[in-house]
């Protein structure tokens, strides 16, 4: 698959991010763009302004690393935005093969997995691949993300219900942010995999039915999701802060394990406990025999 317009567009926005005064330019008053110029970008990397231009327009396929580790200094990419350069450059390349991501149409947990997850009794525990499909889950994740879970007609996917749910606006208090993250993931995904025919279709149902992330998604914005805190709104137990941890699987290429926990003694603790105990009176409630009438007694 050509993705001469994804680096076109990566390679513009980021230009357009960089000020002149940051890169030690003069900012004069008669400049017609947003950020660099196109002659200060190949300067700055040390290739001609005719090669640096042919790399913008898409025409990545041959750059060394050497060459992209060049224009990503000089475009002051962080971490994430420098992999993501790489794997386009990776990805452009015609003998280039697509990596193996899983399905979440064809994938289950082997059982130790799934013990593993369900180890862990002190806050929700999921997996996911670069589409944000949930894949696996503990009690707790279940809970946590009953919307999600339930959204009708489609697998469980925290994309399609962040943008698509209405729902989302209650459980994410800041709203915004997450919907920013989301995107950032999602295009760090289609920098890795551009084959991949259901990011495609997920990107394809999201850009028509939202023009919000139609916006989000013309930033070309990417991010390395690891670990941080997040604050959410649960309808059952209220608002929660959580520390989370992302790690990738090794055993499994494209997919990663998140952990989420509250502060040991914090308020958030003691609602992720009530959360707990829902969801163990939801799981006895749906595991009960429907003729037992003795089942809630």
């Amino acid at each position: 698959m050509d993705n001469r317009a994804e680096v076109r567009e990566f390679l513009t926005t980021r230009r357009a991010h960089v000020r002149p005064e940051d890169v030690g330019l003069p900012s004069g008053t008669r400049r017609r763009v947003a950020g660099l110029r196109r002659s200060e970008v190949a300067a700055l990397a040390g290739v001609s302004v005719e090669y640096y231009t042919r790399l913008e327009r898409g025409g990545i396929s041959s750059a060394s690393p050497e060459v992209l580790d060049a224009l990503a200094k000089a475009l002051r990419l962080d971490d994430a935005e420098r992999a993501h350069l790489f794997d386009l450059a990776h990805a452009a390349s015609p003998v280039a093969r697509p990596p193996k991501r899983r399905s979440p149409k064809n994938w289950t947990p082997h059982p130790g997995l799934q013990w593993v997850l369900d180890a862990v009794t002190g806050g929700p525990a999921f997996v996911r691949n670069g589409r944000m499909d949930v894949l696996a889950a503990n009690m707790l994740a279940r809970a946590f993300y009953k919307d999600v879970f339930d959204m009708p007609g489609s697998s469980p996917n925290i994309a399609r219900f962040t943008f698509l749910d209405e729902r989302a606006f209650d459980f994410y208090p800041d709203w915004d942010h997450f919907a920013a993250v989301t995107v950032a993931i999602l295009h760090t995904e289609a920098g890795r995999d551009p084959h991949d025919k259901e990011l495609h279709d997920l990107i394809g149902e999201l850009s028509t039915r939202s023009a919000e992330f139609r916006r989000l998604w013309a930033d070309h914005d990417v991010r390395h999701h690891g670990s941080g805190f997040k604050t959410f709104r649960h309808d059952v137990v209220g608002e929660v802060t959580l520390a989370y941890e992302g790690l990738t699987m090794e055993a499994e290429p494209g997919l990663s394990l998140t952990v989420y926990t509250a502060e040991p003694g914090s308020p958030s603790a003691e609602r992720i406990d009530l959360l707990a105990s829902w969801a163990a009176t939801e799981e006895r409630r749906s595991t009960a025999d429907p003729h037992d009438t003795h089942a809630d007694s």
